[in-house]
């Protein structure tokens, strides 16, 4: 007998995800018209008959998206997610938020239950280990993904982060350029991919200049940064400059210079954080820091993702924002 046809199949002949045929089949008036005419043409050639009684028992989750972050409390990614939301929003999407604290087997379980639910598609912002746990269960329910910031998930999933080497490269010539001697790096988690991205630019530049690296890995918190500064003082005296993984342990460090002897800026200890986070401008002294604008980030990601369920364009599969360096008086002063 020959086999019903489903809604991959529909979507499968037009073109299009799974997400946008379902908005189709519901009259949403969110899809295209030109993708409207393709889907139905592709439902007549098939033979597909829509059943919206067994469809409403599924829910009606057309209209919602999953975004899945690694650290809500780290104010970078929250304005990632809050801009993300507000730009689905706008065009009538809802958006489930979850937060996994770094938690491989949580965040396995968050979007298990966001596909429960009947979600349209999935962001996620993924922490390291157990990928198969997480990304297995959206490609069986062929959902669109779109993994941000950091690469975990499978290669065909597609990638948008920022220009995080070229980010440690502007950092690292900005304080060779203001007359540093020996630079440190500190903070990030080692063995973590996203540490070795935000680690490679300075690491290049010191190569170029045959100059030895100073390593001081630890957690991407205020407290590590407060703790980092008194490591380095025993440690590593002749550190004259650092670069923090992110703006949290730099702003850590700032607090825990004076108990050291020392002062932010040039006579002490030179500074620049990663990220440009709004406490970094309001920081005494302000903080110079690599400006990564993750609300552009989010406006990209909601568009790109937008497109993919509207359109049925599936984003590249990878894409890098550029980023820029703020130098403020933490390392000018």
């Amino acid at each position: 007998m020959r086999r019903r046809p489903t809604i991959v199949d529909v979507a499968r002949r037009a073109g299009v995800s799974k997400s946008t045929v379902s908005l189709v089949l519901r009259q949403s008036p969110l899809v295209r018209e030109d993708t409207r005419r393709a889907v139905r043409a592709a439902m007549e050639a098939l033979g597909y008959v829509y059943n919206r009684a067994a469809a409403g028992l599924r829910g009606s989750g057309a209209g919602l998206v999953g975004l899945v972050i690694n650290d809500l409390r780290n104010p970078f990614f929250t304005e990632f997610a809050t801009t993300v939301q507000m730009a689905l929003a706008a065009r009538g999407y809802a958006t489930v938020v979850a937060n996994t604290d770094e938690d491989p087997g949580l965040q396995a379980q968050v979007v298990g239950s966001m596909i429960e639910h009947g979600v349209a598609a999935l962001v996620i912002s993924p922490t390291y280990g157990e990928p198969e746990a997480t990304f297995a269960p959206a490609a069986r329910a062929d959902l669109p993904v779109l993994q941000v910031l950091r690469r975990v998930g499978p290669p065909d999933v597609p990638f948008a982060s920022l220009d995080y080497a070229r980010g440690g490269r502007l950092a690292t010539e900005h304080l060779l350029d203001l007359g540093a001697r020996r630079i440190a790096f500190v903070g990030g988690r080692e063995g973590w991919p996203i540490t070795e991205e935000r680690r490679a630019g300075y690491r290049a530049v010191l190569r170029e200049r045959s100059m030895e690296p100073i390593l001081l890995p630890g957690p991407s918190t205020r407290a590590f940064g407060r703790e980092a500064a008194g490591l380095l003082a025993r440690h590593h005296p002749e550190a004259d400059a650092a670069i923090a993984f992110n703006d949290l342990v730099a702003l850590g460090l700032l607090a825990g210079l004076p108990a050291t002897g020392r002062r932010a800026g040039g006579g002490g200890l030179r500074l620049v954080g990663f990220d440009d986070i709004e406490e970094a401008r309001l920081s005494v002294p302000p903080l110079s820091s690599v400006r990564c604008d993750v609300a552009g980030l989010g406006r990209w990601t909601a568009r790109a993702l937008l497109a993919w369920l509207e359109e049925g364009t599936r984003p590249p599969p990878e894409t890098r924002l550029p980023v820029s360096l703020v130098a403020r008086e933490s390392s000018l002063s």
